[in-house]
């Protein structure tokens, strides 16, 4: 299923009376299956926009919608992962994974098939009873992963997802998210702040601007058609066209801005 934006803007109106116009006119189509990572500078609306093809914010003009039907509110099918992990941590790992599917009325004994099968997807086997305050950041980050999955989503939203981890841990989730992504075949649509992170993950970059913000750079990544996505992380990063594409959209971000 394709989401698409049509001429979608957003505007806030601050205690103050103040009008904060967020996101400028946006047409953008995300194709069923592809993975797509969106960079910007802070405040440019990338949030904004995820809010909204999540249906938690009406945009205050144009239309969101998945093929041709509107996003008016949120949906099991287009699945939300925070940068924080926000579990319950009165509950163990494999009850935070069955919630979704709680709240839709599955069966005891499927829901806890489907979590156990999510958790092995993304390393958490042996951590089902434990309590969520018991796991480390990036194994929490797992279990909100595995939560978005077993609701078995069409769409995957995903919010700086992976921002307050360390560079190891957030290395290793990359590459667990590259091959979830392949194997469920999903589509990701992945805000963050770090270029790299949107070069190595995504088949497609979007560079929005400054408030309010807009698309500047829509980038097709073809990297993985020259090396493939099984070399090695560090390898892939370290190629040319890598740090050139890197480098680019790097540019395009700090173009006119003052460092």
């Amino acid at each position: 299923m394709s989401l698409i934006l049509d001429q979608v803007s957003q505007r806030y109106i601050t205690d103050g009376g103040e009008v904060v116009h967020a996101l400028a006119d946006t047409t953008l189509t995300v194709d069923t299956g592809s993975f797509v990572c969106v960079v910007g500078p802070s405040g440019c609306g990338k949030t904004t926009l995820l809010k909204i093809l999540a249906g938690f914010l009406k945009p205050t003009g144009g239309q969101a919608s998945v093929d041709d039907e509107p996003i008016t509110a949120p949906s099991w099918k287009r699945g939300v992962v925070f940068q924080h992990a926000n579990l319950y941590p009165w509950l163990t790992v494999r009850k935070n994974v069955e919630l979704g599917l709680r709240f839709r009325g599955i069966a005891p004994a499927k829901r806890r098939e489907v979590a156990e099968e999510c958790l092995a997807l993304v390393g958490l086997v042996g951590f089902e009873d434990k309590k969520t305050y018991e796991l480390s950041g990036g194994m929490q980050q797992r279990t909100q992963i595995a939560r978005v999955l077993a609701n078995d989503p069409e769409i995957i939203l995903m919010d700086e997802p992976f921002g307050a981890l360390d560079a190891l841990t957030r290395e290793r989730l990359q590459m667990d998210l590259l091959r979830i992504s392949r194997e469920r075949r999903k589509t990701v649509f992945f805000i963050t702040h770090s270029v790299e992170e949107a070069v190595f993950l995504g088949d497609r970059v979007l560079v929005m601007s400054p408030r309010p913000g807009r698309v500047v750079l829509d980038e097709e990544v073809r990297i993985s058609q020259t090396y493939g996505r099984l070399l090695p992380g560090k390898e892939l990063r370290s190629t040319p066209e890598f740090v050139e594409l890197r480098d680019r959209i790097a540019d395009q971000i700090y173009e006119g801005q003052e460092l």
